[in-house]
């Protein structure tokens, strides 16, 4: 599988690169990043072939029909990790919900978020390419809230391998900052921002791309990467389990082999949509892949008017945390694939230099004819938690955002998927604020709460982070983010 840039070649870096190159060096020419350059289809015989495999055996198989230049060895021992979710033998339960309604819950790992199903074997794979090069590597990675906890857990203790992870300030629950700022490896560094995610992750993007830095990680024998969506290492994972739950419909006997599905994906910064994108093009049958934002719409005003405009906006604080993203990084690869590099760069640049680009008409309808988009507003999404419970199922704000589209996008006739993102102990106080009507002082309060009213127990691993002590207590300003950094990274820290 060759991987090429989506913005084009600026003559600095080769055109075309492996899997493991553009896993080991996200950032392409221009401030672009890599894309597959072909989509090699898939026939209805491998989904009846793959019928009766397990989870790690049809991932193995995807991941061989895609040609990535990792050996099998390392492959398999990444997919061996997902021995360690709650159910070995079915890490992504599909729970049917009503005759046409399924949730695929995503979040069973240790981290208790969808990320674990990607970066648990990113981590591995990339830890073991550092090895096999005898090369070290600092992984950036920006959360919105679930990136970080999934890329300190894959990466703690990892050989050749150390860890930024930068987090907006107030931005995440009390659990999601937790989950990061009590891991107390020695090569990892979590950093707080004065910021929100948008902040965290132009950061990122601008470390990833500076001259200066890079040079000054050579002098160190660092070389960089990134553990968010930018890097196409995350989004291989994200394909692979569109195929299984599909396949579990047909198990179950909710649809008949090549019978077409609706998904309907929670998005931010539009990795898991684009997992759904490229399982699409590569022969799975879904008939629409329909994105749920929350206040944060932007992703909806650009399916419903091809306009993607940040001129106006600034970004709102709402119940669904993970979410509240404004500009977001995969839409780049859609663009890529459907128009090419040169209109990419175009509206890529337009986008920075003017805050939006405006798709043509031809081009806007062939983004509708795969999306479809509505978004949720904070009390919509309180209303859906409710109303879920009422039936004894317990949805997080962000799985909630899926309820609406459910209604609003008029797909009843088809059989529905919701994908589950994240436990709903990572939200407890929005969970016990739509649940019990309370006005939780913690998280720590509200899991109790929520616990009680549900008939469950908190999970110890959730429990537990109350009582750890706190091992990353900066808060710094963006300007601050490169020192901190490198303060880290010196010879005896």
């Amino acid at each position: 599988m060759i991987f090429t840039e989506t913005r084009g070649n600026d003559g600095t870096r080769d055109a075309r690169v492996s899997f493991s190159a553009a896993l080991l060096s996200p950032i392409a020419s221009f401030g672009g990043i890599y894309s597959p350059e072909t989509m090699p289809a898939l026939g209805p015989e491998f989904l009846a072939k793959h019928l009766p495999s397990s989870y790690k055996e049809l991932a193995l198989a995807l991941l061989q029909h895609l040609d990535i230049d990792i050996e099998t060895q390392i492959l398999q021992q990444a997919l061996d990790l997902y021995d360690r979710f709650d159910d070995a033998t079915d890490p992504v339960p599909l729970v049917r919900l009503d005759e046409k309604l399924f949730v695929s819950e995503l979040y069973h790992g240790p981290t208790r978020a969808f990320k674990d199903m990607a970066l648990q074997p990113f981590g591995l794979i990339l830890s073991a390419l550092a090895q096999q090069q005898d090369q070290h590597y600092l992984i950036l990675t920006a959360t919105s809230g679930d990136t970080g906890p999934a890329a300190l857990e894959t990466f703690r203790d990892r050989a050749n391998i150390r860890v930024v992870c930068l987090y907006p300030d107030g931005g995440t629950s009390d659990v999601q900052r937790l989950q990061m700022v009590t891991e107390a490896a020695s090569n990892i560094k979590v950093i707080g921002i004065r910021g929100n995610f948008d902040d965290a992750q132009s950061a990122l993007k601008s470390l990833l791309s500076s001259k200066t830095f890079n040079q000054r990680l050579g002098t160190l024998n660092i070389s960089l990467s990134a553990a968010n969506s930018v890097n196409f290492g995350r989004i291989i994972f994200q394909m692979l389990y569109q195929f299984h739950c599909y396949l579990a419909l047909v198990r179950q006997q909710a649809i008949e082999l090549g019978e077409q599905v609706v998904l309907h994906i929670p998005s931010g910064n539009f990795g898991n949509a684009l997992g759904a994108y490229y399982a699409h093009r590569l022969g799975l049958p879904i008939a629409k892949i329909v994105i749920a934002s929350n206040a944060n719409n932007v992703l909806t005003e650009w399916i419903h008017t091809g306009r993607y405009d940040l001129s106006n906006r600034e970004l709102v604080t709402t119940t669904s945390p993970a979410m509240d993203i404004l500009k977001s990084s995969n839409v780049e690869r859609v663009l890529f694939d459907l128009f090419g590099a040169v209109r990419t760069q175009d509206l890529m640049r337009q986008l920075d230099d003017q805050g939006y680009y405006q798709l043509e008409p031809q081009e806007h309808e062939q983004i509708k004819d795969i999306f479809a988009a509505d978004f949720c507003s904070d009390e919509e999404g309180k209303h859906y938690i409710q109303q879920a419970f009422a039936k004894g199922y317990l949805v997080d704000p962000h799985t909630a955002t899926c309820f609406k589209t459910c209604q609003s996008a008029q797909y009843r006739d088809q059989v529905n998927i919701l994908y589950s993102t994240a436990e709903w102990t990572k939200f407890a106080s929005v969970m016990d604020n739509a649940i019990n009507g309370s006005e939780p002082a913690s998280d720590q309060q509200a899991l109790e709460s929520v616990a009680a009213a549900a008939g469950i127990k908190v999970p110890e691993t959730i429990a537990d982070l109350f009582e750890k002590p706190i091992a990353h207590p900066d808060v710094v300003e963006k300007q601050a983010i490169e020192s901190e950094i490198l303060k880290f990274l010196e010879p005896g820290n």
